[in-house]
């Protein structure tokens, strides 16, 4: 009995056990077992690697880092022949295993994965990739059982073997597997170690599985994961992180795995339209919302993507319409919506096509119901205001409406509602409440702290003059100047400044400066006549005036009847 054991320990180090004394299942185990290749972005060779098969429908598991950089990956199976690695189904850097499927013509034989963790001390096998069909395997003991992540075993082995063997199953003396023989069980020593098939077999896709820094070092494609909401996170989640491209075959996959969810055909609908345009892919987009409609028990939610994808469409001003696809059907397409269920959601879009037809006053109302609903907010206080202001109404309705706006806010404002400030400063300019626009600049200004360009100081600047604060006006312009030195406009207004508080020397030098930089501008050859006929200079300004006369500036020919007879 001694010397059988001795004879079986010399087998193991050579690799190998004698046909005869190797179990019967050992042969059709082994083709489970393949070698792997990867290529890299330039389709050279990357890496090669060991892996086994764990379902007939071509799931297998092999180490991370034959996969680490990797475009594609063949496997290369028991009789010699080649298959694509079709998609990656989940990866684990730190203990250096992937799981992955396969793309087989048919059943792939496969191995059994064991239900419970082995003991110290058992026997296992270790079966390594072969094209001869035989029973060579290797035989060791186990050692050593360590926890990893908790419920999972990490195997310490008496087993001698090589680097080409990572990889390869670690299974017990019935042809269960559990276990893959590690990297780092490389070189002579005599101990190996495994880690537990389980743990492989655990390893899914889920929702955040699009931001994995460990699965996106794999330039191959990943598989989606398994339940329909876990996979459409997962789309939203991959559309900021790959191309139109890309993210169509994701699409196209999720619809193949989920092929009653709707929501797979509005995004796909979605994605044709936002990124493609052509005719062909609008066709598509059609099919895609009809397929929608059909499967759907909220037809108000298809008719909604619909109208949005049509408006969407006509807002990029497409040289010819496709079909129907114009503002007239996305109307259509909305009021069916609200017919079924007027929400806010829907009428604010409603709004959205009247204003693109330019029907303000329509336009307007559904804004208004939308502002009376539970999705009122700053943007349709404002969509409203536009619209008040587009159908001729009184500014002091427009100006209203983003006093509602700007109610939304609190108080010290921030960023999100300078916009708003602004507007209303602009509006109260046009309605001559120049004061009250000041104060609206001024705190537009604090709301951005103070990160503004020349044409805010420019703005403010005519604010502040029609409102007679002419230091502040001055102090704007001056701003303005300083951010824009070659703009003429400025030099021009604060010529005009200095000339509306009797500074007409500094004047005529302002508006000087501004024909440097624009001899064709008519109106600074008015206003520094106007400043020589106060200095007594009415020669010279008459001079000034025919300049402007001669460039076109309408409003100098009454002072020219008036001082130049």
């Amino acid at each position: 009995m001694k010397k059988i054991v001795i004879f079986l320990l010399c087998l193991c180090s050579q690799w190998t056990m004698a046909q005869k004394e190797a179990p019967k299942w050992v042969e059709k185990a082994k083709q489970a077992v393949f070698s792997i290749v990867t290529y890299d972005k330039a389709d050279k060779l990357l890496n090669t690697g060991n892996g086994f098969f764990v379902s007939e429908d071509g799931i297998a598991l092999s180490d991370y880092s034959v996969f680490k950089g990797a475009q594609r990956a063949v496997i290369i199976n028991a009789e010699g022949k080649k298959m694509a690695v079709k998609a990656i189904i989940g990866a684990n850097e730190i203990y250096d295993v992937i799981k992955f499927k396969v793309e087989a013509e048919k059943k792939t034989p496969m191995l059994k994965i064991a239900t419970q963790t082995a003991a110290k001390g058992s026997d296992v096998y270790l079966l390594p990739y072969s094209t001869q069909k035989d029973r060579s395997c290797a035989l060791g003991k186990i050692e050593e059982v360590s926890s990893l992540s908790g419920k999972y075993a990490y195997y310490t082995l008496a087993l001698s073997l090589n680097d080409k063997m990572v990889s390869c199953p670690v299974t017990t003396l019935e042809g269960q597997v559990i276990g893959l023989i590690q990297k780092d069980a490389a070189g002579e020593s005599k101990i190996s170690y495994a880690v537990d098939a389980s743990f492989a077999m655990s390893l899914s896709m889920n929702a955040l599985s699009a931001n994995d820094a460990t699965l996106r070092n794999i330039g191959i494609k990943k598989a989606l994961p398994d339940t329909e909401n876990q996979a459409l996170v997962y789309l939203f989640m991959s559309s900021s992180s790959t191309n139109a491209e890309e993210y169509l075959v994701l699409l196209n996959e999720f619809i193949e795995t989920f092929p009653n969810s709707v929501e797979g055909y509005t995004r796909r609908a979605n994605h044709y339209v936002y990124n493609f345009k052509d005719v062909e892919h609008l066709a598509l987009a059609e099919k895609d919302l009809e397929k929608a409609q059909k499967l759907t028990d909220k037809k108000d939610d298809i008719y909604y993507n619909t109208a949005k994808l049509i408006y969407a469409y006509q807002l990029n001003k497409p040289e010819t319409i496709y079909k129907d696809w114009g503002y007239a059907r996305a109307l259509k397409e909305i009021q069916q919506a609200i017919t079924i269920n007027p929400i806010p959601l829907y009428i604010q879009l409603e709004g959205d096509i009247y204003f693109a037809l330019k029907d303000y006053e329509k336009s307007f109302v559904s804004y208004e119901k939308v502002n009376r609903s539970n999705l009122a907010s700053a943007a349709t206080f404002y969509s409203a205001a536009k619209a008040k202001e587009l159908a001729k109404a009184d500014m002091g309705e427009v100006i209203a409406l983003l006093d509602s706006a700007i109610a939304k806010f609190t108080i010290p404002y921030s960023q999100d509602a300078a916009p708003y400030l602004l507007e209303r400063a602009q509006k109260k300019e046009t309605k001559e409440l120049y004061r009250e626009a000041v104060v609206d600049y001024d705190t537009y200004y604090q709301a951005v702290n103070g990160a503004v360009n020349d044409v805010f100081y420019y703005y403010r600047e005519q604010a502040n003059y029609k409102a007679k604060n002419f230091q502040r006006a001055l102090d704007d312009i001056q701003k303005a100047i300083e951010l824009s030195p070659e703009d003429a406009t400025y030099l021009a207004e604060l010529g005009a400044i200095n000339l509306r508080i009797a500074r007409y020397d500094e004047a005529i030098k302002n508006l000087q400066a501004a024909l440097l930089l624009d001899p064709k501008f008519a109106a600074c050859y008015r206003l520094i006549g106007f400043c020589q006929i106060q200095l007594k200079q009415d020669a010279e300004a008459c001079q000034n005036f025919a300049k402007a006369k001669e460039l076109g500036d309408e409003a100098v020919k009454s002072l020219i009847e008036k001082h130049c007879k």
